[in-house]
């Protein structure tokens, strides 16, 4: 005879696993008509609450691991607001580990896949912290891992992900630069190691290939994803021969420093020189002038990966590597004028 699952009973009621879960564990936190539509699917099914507690707790932790490279960051803050509503409706408890673009060792991470000090993994980085050899087959069974925010690495191929299409959205907010008149069209970039920056150089170089233009080595400048990165990177841009006249920055932050940089050198953003960002951050709307950028849905993202992840643990097998793709939107501020020559 086969035992219905949680899944089954999220489904049947047409909510998530969390919501199942809370339904049980915290009934008064949730509307009547939801746990009304609960209880009758776990009827129907004939699904246990005690097998629900044993399902969550019997050799778990109730702690999930989210390894971000900077908690400082402005879009991992709306992230990790997403990942901590879904986390606190479901019973987890979150260990933050920042890397500041490090790496754990295979020795750490493999030290917690086998006493189990978390019962599953929110990487939210392009590439990963763990070496090779410890994402084998028999660590992803031991330990579920879900990959947010980022494109991923080859190797983080076999794991679920969410986030954006950075390719496309890079392509459109440089299409909208060019559809201003601008021709010379600059690009700062982040980690050189990192292939979020480089889809977005990706999506960079695609639109202005398409324009008829050459977007060579000379149009970019690493910024390592940083404040005083992009100071330095903007620095050496506007000292060109022929300094560009819009700057499409990886990142909000990076923006930022770009654009502190262009009003040092006397210059004004955007009557001298337009900046583009990415992220949307909850600084690019107060920001002098406000700023032109990428949306991504941060909160969205953090909720969906958490959601991922529980649908991982739950199961304790994966469901395939196909990643989840969010829709991001372009932002139009001031930041972008056409160019005054």
């Amino acid at each position: 005879m086969t035992t219905a699952s949680i899944k089954d009973v999220a489904r049947l009621a047409g909510v998530s696993i969390a919501t199942v879960s809370r339904c049980i564990n915290s009934p008064e936190q949730v509307r009547d008509t939801t746990r009304e539509k609960v209880q009758e699917a776990i009827r129907q099914t004939g699904y246990s609450p005690n097998t629900l507690a044993r399902n969550f707790r019997r050799g778990k932790t109730q702690v999930i691991m989210v390894v971000l490279p900077s908690v400082g960051d402005p879009f991992f803050t709306g992230v990790m607001s997403g990942i901590r509503a879904v986390s606190d409706e479901s019973g987890y408890s979150l260990l933050i580990n920042e890397t500041q673009f490090n790496t754990m060792t295979e020795d750490e991470i493999g030290a917690m896949v086998v006493s189990k000090l978390a019962d599953g993994i929110i990487l939210l980085a392009s590439m990963s912290p763990f070496g090779t050899r410890v994402l084998s087959a028999e660590s992803r069974r031991a330990l579920p891992i879900v990959i947010g925010c980022e494109a991923i690495s080859s190797e983080l191929d076999a794991f679920p992900s969410v986030h954006i299409d950075n390719v496309a959205a890079a392509r459109e907010a440089t299409e909208y630069l060019l559809s201003q008149g601008h021709r010379k069209i600059a690009f700062i970039s982040g980690q050189p190691d990192s292939l979020l920056t480089r889809e977005r150089e990706e999506g960079y170089r695609h639109a202005m290939k398409e324009a008829g233009i050459d977007a060579g080595n000379d149009c970019i400048a690493s910024g390592g994803l940083t404040l005083g990165g992009a100071i330095e990177a903007t620095r050496v841009l506007l000292s060109r021969k022929d300094p560009p006249s819009a700057i499409f920055c990886a990142n909000d932050e990076m923006a930022m420093g770009c654009m502190h940089a262009i009003k040092a050198n006397g210059l004004s953003v955007p009557r001298d020189i337009s900046v583009m960002g990415f992220d949307d951050t909850r600084y690019a709307k107060i920001m002098d002038p406000p700023l032109t950028t990428i949306y991504q849905p941060a909160e969205e993202i953090g909720e969906r990966v958490m959601y991922r992840l529980l649908h991982e643990i739950e199961e304790e097998r994966s469901h395939g590597s196909k990643p989840e793709i969010v829709p991001h939107k372009l932002i139009i501020r001031r930041s972008v004028a056409r160019p005054s020559g």
